[in-house]
């Protein structure tokens, strides 16, 4: 088609097209994405009874594991469910379990391998199974932003506290320079313990990667200031900070996010409030501080399930974490009365998550029942030790 006639149609790029073409960006996320229509129906019964078997074929040489944000269809194949760092330590309790099947992301596989045996092989059903956040942080620009530190002249002063939620790469450079790992239900122990390391006039914290979480821990949890944190973007010089900030913060919070828990904003609480009277906010620490500022209950996916276990029949809830789970949440508890909606109109799944399906879990179990290793995951012994080191020093936590 020539100009001329592209010129006479008057053909307009749509906002859709514009988006995949990184031209524009969604206003209600932090990463540009948008989360249109459903998930597909649920895989074809052939492939349940196929997993069944393949499952049984292999006994107790396998162990699967289901995060809480899988999907329904793969979570009836798990032995356990929990969070990523529960379910690396169900696995380190199972050294029967040849196979540790993980229906999860990246990172909690690397974790699952850290903690585990020699002997057990960890598998990913879907390497392309992700984690925007996690991707957020990388082992080139951590070691750039501590060349920042050291040049600005405080990087003996910092303890660096990563997320569980992170690359093995990266819990390893925190093992290296004497911090420890946090998840979200104990980020304010391992942030007291950081501080804690040094002189607390003068310590710092550079907390990766998700800033969210370390804010809403400073500020919320912890009494410090919003000045008291400051942003490091990985993308800008020196992070786009000066020397003088850096020294000034007691926060280097890394810029990095969830891309479900971001696109949670102040208009969707104050939405859910007006339709449903009454109702209980209960969201995620991986929401933006706004958000979580004007929750009634914040806390961890094992919190958030715990606080529903514990409400009163006829309780109202709007949950700010991911869908899956709110789904499966609101089916659980609907016939005690409890109504439980999700925060946002827009419905998103977290779409790396949702990469292991029932497909790529059935040719996972079918192929290890048949003797063959598939899509394992191994992190490299040096990066284990370190890695390792730091998971230790959270678990030691008080």
């Amino acid at each position: 088609m020539t100009t001329a006639q592209t010129q006479e149609l008057d053909v307009q790029p749509t906002p859709l097209a514009l988006l995949l073409l990184g031209r524009e960006a969604d206003p209600k996320s932090e990463r540009g994405v948008e989360c249109p229509g459903d998930l597909p129906s649920p895989s074809d019964p052939d492939l349940v009874e196929r997993a069944r078997a393949a499952k049984e074929k292999l006994g107790n040489k396998v162990f699967v594991l289901g995060h809480h944000y899988q999907r329904d269809e793969v979570i009836q194949f798990a032995d356990v469910t929990g969070d990523s760092f529960k379910l690396a330590r169900d696995a380190a309790a199972r050294p029967e379990a040849e196979y540790i099947v993980f229906c999860g992301v990246h990172f909690m596989a690397e974790s699952a391998d850290i903690l585990t045996s020699d002997d057990q092989k960890v598998v990913l059903p879907d390497l392309a199974a992700g984690c925007s956040m996690a991707d957020m942080a990388t082992a080139e620009q951590v070691a750039e932003c501590w060349d920042v530190l050291t040049e600005a002249g405080i990087a003996e002063q910092v303890v660096p506290v990563s997320y569980m939620n992170s690359s093995a790469d990266i819990k390893a450079f925190t093992g290296r320079h004497g911090g420890t790992i946090c998840t979200s239900s104990n980020a304010e122990r391992a942030l007291e313990w950081a501080f804690q390391q040094g002189e607390p006039s003068t310590t710092k914290v550079l907390f990766l990667p998700d800033q969210h979480l370390g804010r809403n821990t400073a500020v919320r949890d912890m009494g410090m200031t919003l000045e008291d944190c400051v942003v490091y973007n990985p993308h800008k010089p020196n992070g786009g900070l000066t020397a003088e900030q850096l020294r000034d913060a007691k926060m280097i919070l890394w810029r990095g996010h969830c891309s479900v828990h971001g696109r949670f904003s102040l208009d969707s609480v104050n939405d859910v409030r007006e339709r449903i009277p009454g109702v209980n906010v209960l969201v995620h620490p991986e929401c933006k501080h706004e958000v979580v500022a004007a929750a009634d209950y914040v806390g961890s996916t094992e919190y958030i399930i715990k606080a529903l276990e514990a409400a009163p029949a006829g309780s109202k809830w709007a949950i700010g974490t991911e869908l899956n789970l709110v789904r499966r949440l609101a089916n659980r508890f609907a016939p005690e009365g409890k109504e439980i909606v999700f925060l946002d109109k827009t419905v998103c799944f977290c779409s790396t998550m949702n990469r292991i399906d029932l497909p790529h879990l059935v040719w996972t179990l079918e192929s290890l029942a048949e003797g063959n290793l598939v899509n394992r995951i191994e992190v490299d012994k040096e990066t284990e030790a370190f890695a390792k080191l730091a998971l230790e020093r959270m678990l030691a936590l008080p």
